[in-house]
């Protein structure tokens, strides 16, 4: 193999390192809790989850369901496409708040 291309290869894994190391550093300094980063960073959810850790945990869901209720606000986000309006992954939020998931 030429120089090169172990060039190419250790700058792809030095940038994909320093994409890490960043995104740590950046919920490090968000939640100031090690913990709780390291379990973001394993892509988990659980119960009593806010919107925005599940937000850093697993991005952006591919859809929302809303429904607004007199008391509270119901959410559904969908992850893991496996077909048309089909999720592998839904996770129930009431308040902004996880209170249940489904996954297949």
């Amino acid at each position: 193999m030429a120089w090169y291309w172990w060039l190419i290869i250790v700058l792809i894994i030095f940038i994909a390192l320093s994409v890490m190391l960043a995104r740590r550093m950046r919920l490090t300094m968000k939640y100031k809790d090690e913990e709780l980063v390291q379990d973001l960073l394993d892509e988990t959810f659980w119960q009593g989850q806010t919107a925005e850790q599940l937000r850093d945990s697993l991005g952006e869901p591919l859809d929302i369901d809303e429904k607004v209720l007199k008391t509270k606000t119901k959410e559904v986000w969908k992850y893991q496409q496996t077909g048309k309006n089909r999720y592998a992954l839904k996770i129930t939020l009431e308040n902004g708040v996880v209170v249940a998931w489904d996954q297949k």
